[in-house]
């Protein structure tokens, strides 16, 4: 028998491999659709074997048509190519579970040979497995370019090398100037949803630096547009066009005269507003600044006309914050602290003065290990959690949950920073603090720490530093209302979403879907109430005062339902091109997503602000299942047009409600064709 740990000797040992995977291959293929199951196990073990060995991943690839003929991909959503999303490669291809690294391999090389016309696939044409594959490549390219980290090997062993050979073939076959192509377009995708966490993508900025001065990497006529990006990290303007570092920046700062440091402030202020990252030579600038004037501050951070008198009117606690908040390692504090200027929520009387205690803030022994668990020692927590607060209160749609179902309390978040901001910052002193929070549920305290377990089964760290600290004492508040719900007819969101968000969330409640059974309930009622409490045509055009929490079906690329997801209605209006949109917000991390039957959210192009999503009204509301109002404001159901109604109803039924429709309603639709749906 071949020792695994010798695989590694040389290609002499493929054939052999190669011949046994074979074997495997055709024992599942000639296998009863019951038994199946059973026989992968040999397929799967064998084909990382193969693919360990030099030219592994070229033998896997000229056996893709058998592999999936073969029933490798049964009963996975692998087996829909069509429907993957390239960004959930990085995930599988990081995982620990060796089954999950090599079928993402096999089904990856799969599409490979699609794309280069050696299998013709009935669901994948050659283009869309090119574009998929670019894709997943650009995730990948740190995995690509860089060895593998300490946590990596620590996780995946040798799987990562597994990882890497895979990514390289790939990369040889695609070719890496639409690598860097397809990177660059996604950058952008991210960042004009501006969120708080901007590491991942100066990661990937990094790698495209890297990659331009790396004589053995040949990018060809791409990457023309990454120069843009590339500066505005490492050379945003020409005193530090050639990245020399900060310590010699900050001496020609020394030697600049008045003219030459606005120009200095002019050029920062267009990169970071241009891409909504900060050079840490930004930092050092706006260090230098402070004490030559506030005009050259404001400048630096391109404030208005209101971000300037705000600047002025609380010139001390601004450069209290700049002091300590602003490093070369913090820089995206600035963004979050011009923001918050332009916003003017210091002229709300409670701001500063938590602003001020925030600064000097004493924080708990876990809260300090938890933040150098997440960011290093580097920077002191303080810091930190300081440069945190900025851009939460600057950026409240930026707010992401990570790879968490804590989407209630990111929303929770994100809600307090745009209509609240002096009660988040009481959330993050109390949990950064004391290690606690308490809330109320019915007039009864509820303790963060007296509370079981929450949503999430362990404490998430990919995070921004707030969310870090205090999403964990939410989550339990949350799951213990949830507790304090038992036994009570229908949703528990109906009590708990007022109790947990704030009071300017409606006391009126609808739910489409009957709790108990799963099914669809009084559907067309319920889109005409949510019509005559939003829709301006039919509530009297009364704009949405407070961002209401709401709740969809999410559902993915095939239109089929994954789960209940939180998010916020911030207001319905009409978009460049006068169609009637939702624009809402989204905390999973990144909000440009497809829904399925041709519902694709829109995050940039058609009307919205920086972070938020929009749909069409009947798109979004064919996806909605709860959501709040104010039961003495609304308008007149009988006003809502028919067809419009028809229109949503029709998209529920052909996605998430295709198995929830009652059974009376099927037997309707089948006697009368004309009223009703296919399910």
């Amino acid at each position: 028998m071949t020792n695994e740990a010798g695989d590694q000797s040389g290609g002499d040992l493929l054939p052999g491999l190669l011949q046994r995977f074979d074997d495997a291959l055709s024992a599942l293929d000639a296998a009863p659709e019951f038994s199946k199951p059973t026989r992968l196990r040999r397929v799967l073990d064998g084909a990382k074997r193969v693919l360990q060995q030099p030219g592994g991943p070229a033998a896997i690839e000229e056996r893709a048509e058998a592999i999936e003929a073969a029933g490798t991909f049964n009963g996975s959503d692998w087996n829909y190519p069509e429907i993957l999303i390239p960004s959930l490669s990085a995930h599988s291809l990081g995982s620990s579970d060796a089954d999950t690294v090599v079928i993402e391999a096999l089904s990856d090389l799969r599409i490979l040979a699609v794309a280069r016309g050696a299998y013709p696939h009935p669901s994948l044409s050659a283009e869309n497995a090119h574009h998929h594959l670019t894709q997943v490549l650009a995730i990948n390219l740190q995995r690509l370019f860089m060895p593998p980290t300490e946590a990596e090997r620590e996780t995946q062993g040798r799987l990562a090398d597994l990882a890497r050979g895979l990514l390289s073939h790939l990369a040889e076959r695609i070719g890496y100037e639409h690598i860097v192509d397809e990177l660059i377009d996604e950058i952008w995708r991210i960042l004009q949803q501006r969120p708080i966490q901007t590491e991942p993508v100066k990661q990937m900025i990094t790698q495209i630096a890297i990659c331009q001065t790396d004589p053995a990497i040949d990018l060809g006529a791409s990457g023309q547009g990454a120069d843009r990006l590339v500066s505005s990290l490492f050379g945003p303007t020409q005193a530090c066009r050639e990245d020399p570092g900060v310590a010699i920046y900050q001496e020609r700062l020394e030697s600049m005269d008045a003219g030459a440091l606005q120009n200095e402030a002019t050029g920062f202020a267009r990169a970071m507003h241009d891409t909504g990252l900060v050079s840490p030579y930004h930092a050092t600038l706006i260090r230098h600044l402070v004490a030559q004037g506030d005009h050259l501050v404001a400048e630096a951070m391109g404030l208005s006309a209101t971000g300037r008198d705000c600047l002025l009117c609380y010139r001390d606690l601004v450069h209290a914050l700049i002091d300590q908040a602003v490093l070369p390692e913090t820089a995206q504090a600035i963004y979050g602290l011009a923001l918050m200027l332009e916003r003017g929520i210091l002229y709300q009387s409670p701001v500063a003065p938590a602003l001020w205690r925030q600064l000097s803030l004493p924080l708990s022994a876990w809260s300090r290990e938890r933040l150098a668990l997440a960011f290093g020692e580097t920077i002191p927590p303080r810091t930190r959690l300081l440069e945190g607060v900025l851009c939460m209160l600057g950026q409240p749609l930026g707010v992401g949950q990570g790879n968490n179902p804590t989407c209630q309390s990111a929303r929770a978040l994100s809600m307090w920073a745009y209509n609240d901001p002096d009660y988040l910052l009481q959330m993050v002193a109390w949990a950064a603090r004391d290690d606690e929070i308490i809330m109320h549920f019915e007039g009864q305290p509820i303790s963060s720490m007296a509370s079981l377990s929450g949503v999430a089964q362990s404490l998430p760290i990919d995070l921004d530093a707030v969310s870090l600290l205090v999403v964990p004492h939410l989550d339990r508040i949350y799951a213990e209302m949830g507790r304090r719900c038992i036994g009570r007819e229908g949703d528990p969101h109906r009590w708990i979403n007022p109790e947990f968000h704030g009071w300017w969330a409606g006391r009126g409640f609808r739910i489409n879907v009957d709790v108990a059974t799963g099914k669809l309930d009084a559907l067309e009622d319920f889109l005409r109430h949510f019509y005559a409490s939003y829709h301006p045509y039919y509530n009297g055009n009364q704009p949405l005062i407070h961002p209401q929490p709401i709740g969809i079906a999410a559902t993915d690329s095939a239109a089929r339902f994954i789960g209940w997801h939180a998010i916020t209605l911030l207001r319905v209006a009409l978009d460049p091109q006068e169609v009637m949109r939702a624009y809402f917000y989204n905390p999973n991390n990144d909000s440009g997503q497809n829904w399925g039957d041709g519902v694709e959210v829109s995050t940039a192009g058609s009307g919205e602000r920086f972070g938020e999503s929009s749909l069409p009204f009947e798109e979004f509301a064919s996806r909605l299942y709860i959501f709040h109002y104010d039961p003495l404001e609304y308008g007149e159901l009988a006003d809502v047009p028919q067809e419009s109604l028809d229109r949503v109803i029709d998209m529920v039924h052909r996605t998430w409600g295709s198995d929830r429709i009652p059974a009376e309603q099927l037997a309707l639709n089948v006697d009368n064709p004309a009223t009703g749906t296919e399910a």
